[in-house]
């Protein structure tokens, strides 16, 4: 078993959900995913129940991009490794396709742009069945650090960038996660209208630079649409511990909660009241990403 290509890429929260307004945006975490390209089968188990993998490599081969030397498309085998628990709204997919895709440009010697990685992601995702969206906007922030709100009905990647910015200083702030279990049914386009207004109220709040602000007011409405009466005691109760920010990730079941690191205590109380609810390894303290001065004059 040799190793053709590596590629990475890490998590991210989402800051508006694209279902809500036809735009969305999604801030980058620390929580790193390394997927490999073998040319023979791992000895340890892939999971991949929702063949994203075999979809990234179908998605690749339909546009027309070379495969390794030798090789056709079923000879192409995976190794995943992921900080990013899956299915809970923390962009596990997005990171996973936008990393194997790097993994194929290096086994392949292919140059691809960032926004060619992030239309390729996003096909692979809708072909995969594991988006509503094609979670251009996850995919964004699993690639590059910081924030980008995304006209999600533009019909060029690059062009659907509408807003960006660093994001958030990681020494400021601590990002707790409340990782669920995953949903067993994940909400429908139509389940988004009634909140219409809600999503809007979010995106205000982005584009004046409110960040969490935006993230709350998108993660109550997340609560209503899943109707998640715990995801939204949680946050509740994360804000009378100190947090300045809570809200669900994605389509959830995931409650993202910031706390200013300057009171570390309010991360601990939070802490002890989550474990209540839930197992330890549930609960996933973290950080943002945020983007370098090199990547911001580019």
């Amino acid at each position: 078993m040799a190793v053709i290509g590596t590629g990475q890429a890490h998590g991210a929260c989402s800051l508006l959900h694209a279902a809500g307004t036809g735009y969305g945006a999604a801030i980058s975490l620390d929580l790193p995913v390394i997927v490999k390209a073998l040319d023979r089968p791992s000895k340890r188990e892939l999971k991949d129940p929702d063949n994203l993998l075999t979809s990234v490599v179908d998605t690749w081969v339909e546009n027309q991009l070379p495969l390794p030397d030798g090789l056709q498309k079923d000879d192409i085998h995976w190794a995943v490794a992921s900080k990013i628990p899956p299915n809970r709204g923390l962009k596990s997919s997005a990171a996973t396709s936008v990393a194997a895709i790097k993994a194929l440009c290096e086994a392949t010697q292919t140059t691809l742009g960032d926004a060619e990685i992030v239309s390729l992601s996003s096909q692979a995702q809708i072909a995969a069945g594991v988006s509503i969206t094609g979670s251009i906007d996850d995919s964004w922030a699993c690639l590059t650090k910081g924030w980008k709100l995304i006209d999600a009905n533009s019909e060029d990647i690059g062009e659907g960038v509408v807003m960006e910015g660093p994001g958030l200083n990681p020494d400021d702030w601590i990002v707790l996660i409340a990782a669920r279990e995953p949903r067993k049914v994940r909400p429908q386009l139509e389940d988004f209208g009634p909140l219409f207004n809600e999503f809007e109220k979010a995106l205000i709040a982005l584009q004046q630079g409110e960040l969490l602000n935006c993230l709350t007011i998108n993660g109550r409405a997340m609560c209503s649409v899943t109707n998640d009466i715990q995801g939204r005691k949680i946050s509740n109760d994360a804000f009378i511990n100190g947090a300045r920010s809570s809200g669900m990730s994605g389509s959830g079941p995931a409650v993202i909660i910031v706390v200013p690191s300057l009171v570390s205590s309010s991360a601990e109380r939070i802490k002890s009241t989550l474990k209540r609810l839930m197992p330890e390894d549930q609960i996933i303290e973290t950080r943002f990403l945020t983007m370098d001065s090199d990547e911001l004059e580019m």
